[in-house]
């Protein structure tokens, strides 16, 4: 087989036409299992750069721990494991595992004829490093070297002898159809801003007999993630919630109650430090991270592993679900409340909240155009669809939010509750009041600027209210969601204000429940209103 492609590697063929015999490898010692096979194969390979360089791969306790558990075999000799994640924080050799794993499967002991290998990668460059890293590894070793064929230019190898490939794909390929993988390896998927090429890989192993899908990542940074669900998913399995032999997870994570500056939670966190690993750097990091705030989150994240976004968040995740017990909605008929309404654009995300001092409670309603509902989905990757279904999100015919609709129903959920005042911008409410006064509606509306003057306060009630444990949210998945992604910013003077802009995601509901509480500060003095006292006509105060 000769050079194909930009960037081939002609194939070496045998001598006077005959096959050389070759050296017996030594994954192929007789007695071995599955799992030390694919080990001795590993132990095989060349490390090609860094302070190893030139010595053979000696998989670190850890690794060998999560190969044993993914390639273990059942009472018949399979393996039964089809999906398998392992989740480390950085610098824990993860390159260097997912290349071995993907050459056992190429060309060596897990290879199967005209096997389809893959790596996946969230852009060209990462896909690149994990490509590059294989091809040093084959050219080092004279026996893949004889027999493989490789196209630098497409990210593309073939092994003459089982007619197996292996390519490399990011997530910014357009065409991921079609596909028949053996093995798929995907790299950092905790960074993934869509979950297609996940989902296709994924979709596509059902025509092969032994697939595996391995994920070796830092988490994500939140619930809604691919990943984060894979994770959970893991956990309910090593629980014994659930029950399935073909999914394994390996998590080494810091737990969220554990000091993050002391030496013993680096360790417990990182399986490779003091090898892979340097204690200093990692010391350095965090001695940095502890002096600087806005660090924290992002050595959380990206050295103990923790579930949190690299920018500093405004809520700790433990000390919203701390907040999500329910009230009965039958016992709120009725009862004192204050709302906050963020009036989205033509096509983003409404919110109503409502805050009940007496018992804390929370009440939510989300509205979005219906038409491209799987497309928002996809662009903000969380569930909306699943939402929809689950009556968390309420969607209206059409591209756009239909406002009419919006002031109706509004105007339904205060005839319910005793709505003391409802928070709103000025910027998006012209055209919904028109509607509102053109239906004589008896709710009362009062501005609440978005800026550092009138959010400071509200934020800061709020923030008493969460630490008190005043609310009683029940968990509602898309505030959560909101919650999740909100960032807070400081003007000179120490006021702050939600930022949607610097925020990862939507906070249109946690900006209305910060209004709610904005407004229960601001007006808690007065002597409660009734609806009566609106004498049939909406009061609106500018």
């Amino acid at each position: 087989m000769g050079a194909r492609g930009p960037g081939a590697k002609p194939i070496l063929k045998p001598e006077n036409g005959k096959t050389k015999k070759t050296t017996r490898h030594p994954w192929e010692k007789k007695g071995l299992s599955r799992a030390d096979r694919v080990l001795a194969f590993l132990g095989s390979l060349p490390v090609t750069s860094g302070m190893l360089e030139g010595k053979r791969m000696e998989p670190l306790p850890f690794q060998v721990d999560f190969l044993r558990a993914v390639y273990r075999e059942d009472a018949t000799g399979k393996r039964p494991v089809r999906q398998a994640v392992l989740s480390t924080p950085r610098k824990c050799g993860k390159t260097g595992l997912v290349a071995g794993m993907g050459l056992a499967h190429f060309l060596g002991p897990e290879a199967e004829r005209r096997g389809q290998c893959y790596s996946c990668a969230n852009d060209r460059g990462q896909a690149s490093i994990l490509f590059r890293e294989m091809k040093a590894m084959i050219l080092a070793t004279p026996w893949m070297a004889a027999r493989v064929n490789i196209r630098d230019f497409t990210k593309e190898m073939e092994d003459a002898v089982t007619g197996s490939t292996f390519q490399a794909l990011s997530a910014d390929v357009a065409t991921k159809h079609g596909l028949s993988p053996s093995f798929c390896a995907y790299d950092e998927l905790g960074q993934a801003k869509s979950r297609d090429l996940y989902d296709v890989m994924a979709s596509a192993q059902g025509a092969r007999r032994s697939p595996l899908l391995v994920t070796i990542s830092t988490q994500a940074p939140d619930d809604q993630h691919v990943l984060s669900e894979l994770i959970d998913y893991g956990l309910k399995v090593q629980s014994g919630e659930l029950d399935d032999p073909s999914f394994h997870l390996t998590l080494y994570a810091a737990p969220e109650d554990a000091d993050p500056w002391k030496p013993e939670t680096w360790y417990a966190a990182n399986p490779a430090a003091g090898v892979f690993l340097s204690m200093e750097d990692l010391e350095t990091a965090a001695r940095q991270a502890k002096r600087l705030p806005s660090k924290e989150a992002a050595f959380r994240n990206l050295r103990l592993n923790q579930r949190v976004d690299g920018e500093s968040r405004f809520i700790p995740a433990s000390l919203w679900d701390a907040c999500a017990a329910a009230v009965p909605l039958e016992s709120l008929r009725g009862c004192r409340c204050y709302g906050g309404l963020d009036l989205s654009s033509t096509q983003d995300l409404t919110a109503l909240v409502l805050f009940f001092p007496d018992s804390g409670a929370v009440l939510c309603w989300f509205w979005l155009p219906g038409d491209g509902l799987r497309d928002k989905a996809e662009k903000d990757r969380v569930p909306y669809l699943q939402w929809q279904k689950e009556g968390l999100l309420q969607t209206f015919p059409g591209k756009a939010v239909d406002r009419h609709a919006v002031a109706i129903q509004v105007a339904e959920i205060a005839t319910q509750y005793d709505v003391q005042a409802i928070g709103f911008d000025r910027w998006r409410f012209a055209d919904l009041q028109k509607i509102l006064s053109d239906e004589g509606i008896e709710t009362r509306f009062e501005p609440h600027g978005q800026g550092y003057k009138d959010f400071s306060p509200a934020i800061e009630e709020f923030e008493r209210l969460l630490l008190e444990g005043c609310f009683k949210h029940g968990g509602n998945h898309i505030l959560r969601w909101n919650a999740a992604n909100a960032v807070a910013v400081t003007d000179p003077a120490g006021n702050r204000k939600l930022d949607k802009k610097k925020s990862n995601g939507r906070i249109d509901g946690l900006v209305s429940l910060v209004m709610a509480c904005g407004m229960y500060a601001r007006l808690k003095e007065e002597k409660p209103l009734a609806a009566k006292d609106f004498s049939g006509s909406m009061v609106l105060e500018f």
